[in-house]
């Protein structure tokens, strides 16, 4: 019995062994079932994905840029297109001699030694050491058969009249994207689809030779086709030029427009600026960091659309459709001018200090009679002229082809008093752009019809073919054939026995309204001279307006603005009617 109870541990201790035997081998049963499963799992259903994985591995990607679409002009003229450049790199694993290299780079990029060392140095798959460089000089770096330079053909954005229409074109960045302008505004159709480069490495990342490469072709962007002329936007640049050079101005901004359907023949801020170098500044500087940044917006800013000023008498325009809209005047309706008028305890002049004494609606839109406008706003009333600037599309933007459009800045109704309704009604105390007065009144002249104004017409391919037609919104109603006869009549007679008769053109029956405005603050004696006209009078297919910016000497919009408009309208419409 003692024996049987000495044993009866072994016996215990021999059984607790094999069964953490059979745990063992089960863990090791259910770990290889696993490995097993899994190895399956990877290898049937997940071999796609890691086999592409795997190849990832062993590829480098490069981009090839798709050429962006060229812009035209009406006519077909090219005014923006690309120029064959190279983007240099170096891939560090293929490198075999880097002195050489870095020499190479320093010597035809131009670039500091110590700029190209420690990029060719630096340990990545693909290092870019410049881009935008002429082909030329990337032949040269070709030619020099260096292990792990990498020179791909590459396109940079290239504008044949470098200054035309640059506040309007706009230009795209180092990556071909558009920065202003149309470039930007029509991007998605002009940028294209950037191609691929595939290269096969080994472990190492060096290129596997003959291997060849894998290339996923570009799709190249769409051509633009625009309203605006190279020869009119070059016939407006010269004569402003000449106004700003003649006149000392700040600038001069022309907008040349078709009233009927909103098409933008040209449009012009003088000085323009160097579309193929716009980080040049176009005046002496020595700015640098956020003060030249800060001009550089200036310089590229686009006055016509961005840039509200006081219309001041060529607003007399909407009062006079306004009243004529109301049936509140008619041609005949008679005046008196003293020189001034009071509203309440202002005495407003006019421009004629000593008055104009007895005069006719039509004459007093003549002379620019400001006290006969103040009494038509007084006849008009606040709400219904407000009700008429709604009508007219003043409160809302032009809608027009370019980004950066400002809105027109007015008072608010309820603000309205008996001054601000008088300043008002001769252009005064208020601000719109350029870009709206010509759009309000080519809806008042061309019958009653509101246009958007535009530059893009259409996109085609590379072939012709027409890919996209562009169709812009217009509101009928704006005011009635009659108005717009009569104000169409009106300004002719502005232009013929006016003050806008520095614009009349023998031949052509002229319409049109000069204004000389004043900036803020008033003492400052800072004006600004404008004249807007449209041919041929009775039936309008162009219209012109010239500002300019604080003139020095005389300043008067009859007298320095019109004959801007004049020169322009004695090129274009002999241009047109051919």
């Amino acid at each position: 019995m003692e024996k049987e109870q000495k044993e009866l541990p072994f016996y215990r201790n021999k059984t607790m062994h094999r069964k953490k035997i059979w745990i063992f081998f089960l863990a090791v049963f259910f770990m290889m079932t696993f490995l097993i499963g899994r190895l399956v799992y990877l290898m049937v259903f997940c071999s796609v994905y890691y086999g592409q994985k795997a190849e990832d591995l062993h590829e480098r990607e490069r981009d090839i840029k798709a050429a962006r679409g060229r812009i035209l002009d009406a006519n077909g003229v090219v005014l923006a297109t690309n120029k064959s450049v190279c983007t240099i790199s170096v891939i560090h694993s293929q490198i075999t001699d880097p002195e050489a290299v870095i020499h190479a780079l320093t010597k035809e990029l131009e670039l500091s030694e110590e700029k190209v060392r420690k990029r060719v140095e630096k340990v990545s798959s693909i290092e870019r050491i410049k881009t935008n460089v002429d082909k030329e000089v990337g032949d040269r770096i070709r030619a020099y058969g260096l292990s792990g330079i990498k020179v791909d053909e590459d396109y940079k954005r290239y504008y044949p009249y470098d200054t035309l229409a640059s506040k309007v074109l706009g230009f795209t960045g180092a990556d071909n994207q558009g920065i202003v302008g149309l470039e930007v505004k029509y991007d998605d159709f002009l940028k294209g689809e950037n191609g691929k480069i595939l290269t096969l490495t080994d472990a190492r990342g060096v290129e596997i030779e003959n291997a060849g490469e894998t290339r996923l072709e570009p799709v190249n962007g769409y051509d633009l086709c625009l309203s605006l002329d190279y020869n009119i936007q070059k016939y407006c640049e010269q004569a402003a030029e000449k106004a700003y050079i003649r006149k000392e101005a700040d600038s001069v901004s022309v907008i040349v427009m078709n009233p009927k359907n909103g098409e933008i023949m040209a449009m012009v801020n003088y000085p323009e600026f160097n579309l193929n170098q716009p980080f040049l500044l176009n005046m002496e500087s020595d700015a640098t960091g956020d003060e030249k940044q800060t001009l550089l917006n200036q310089m590229w800013r686009n006055q016509c659309i961005s840039d509200t000023y006081e219309p001041g008498s060529t607003f007399k325009i909407i009062t006079a459709s306004a009243a004529l809209e109301k049936g509140v005047v008619s041609l005949t309706d008679q005046f008196y001018c003293p020189g001034y008028k009071l509203v309440e305890d202002r005495r407003i002049r006019c421009a004629r200090v000593t008055g104009h004494g007895a005069e006719t609606f039509e004459t007093g839109i003549m002379n620019s009679c400001n006290p006969v406008f103040i009494e038509l706003g007084e006849r008009i009333g606040t709400d219904d002229f407000f009700a008429y600037f709604k009508q007219f599309g003043l409160l809302q933007k032009t809608n027009i082809d370019l980004p950066g459009e400002a809105a027109t800045i007015m008072h608010k109704q309820e603000n309205v008093g008996p001054v601000e309704l008088a300043t008002i009604s001769f252009g005064q105390s208020f601000q719109i752009t350029p870009v709206q007065l010509v759009t309000t009144v080519s809806s008042i002249i061309n019958g009653g019809v509101r246009v958007t104004p535009h530059f893009g017409v259409s996109v085609k391919d590379t072939d012709g073919n027409l890919i996209k037609e562009f169709t812009y919104e217009t509101t009928e109603g704006i005011c009635t054939s009659e108005t717009s006869e009569k104000m169409r009549y009106l300004l002719q007679r502005v232009v013929d026995d006016g003050g806008g008769k520095n614009a009349k053109i023998e031949g052509y029956a002229i319409g049109g309204k000069t204004a000389t405005s004043q900036t803020l603050p008033r003492s400052e004696h800072r004006y600004i001279s404008s004249f807007l006209g449209f041919a041929p009078a009775d039936d309008p297919k162009v219209l012109a307006i010239a500002i300019i910016n604080n003139p020095s000497g005389v300043y008067y919009g009859g007298t320095i603005a019109a004959p801007v408009v004049k020169e322009i309208m004695e090129n274009i419409l002999p241009y047109l009617d051919n």
